[in-house]
């Protein structure tokens, strides 16, 4: 992009987030947004029960964590 190879391009995914590179923001040809995937109902619901999965199968089964739903 710098070097006109490309024309333009839309970025939502940088390195070291939330620090984004000064190069970057002073360029015309490039649209930046915060990465923001999770924030559907389905998506949000699938984080959550991937997480509940994960820690269903590290604690003692004691521990009841759908009591947070």
């Amino acid at each position: 992009m710098m070097q006109g190879e490309i024309a333009g391009d839309g970025l939502d995914v940088f390195e070291n987030e939330p620090d984004v590179p000064s190069e970057l923001i002073a360029l015309d040809n490039v649209v930046l947004s915060p990465h923001r995937a999770v924030h559907t109902e389905e998506t949000l619901m699938s984080l959550v029960e991937l997480m509940m999965g994960n820690s269903e199968a590290f604690f003692p089964p004691q521990i009841n964590f759908y009591f947070l739903l």
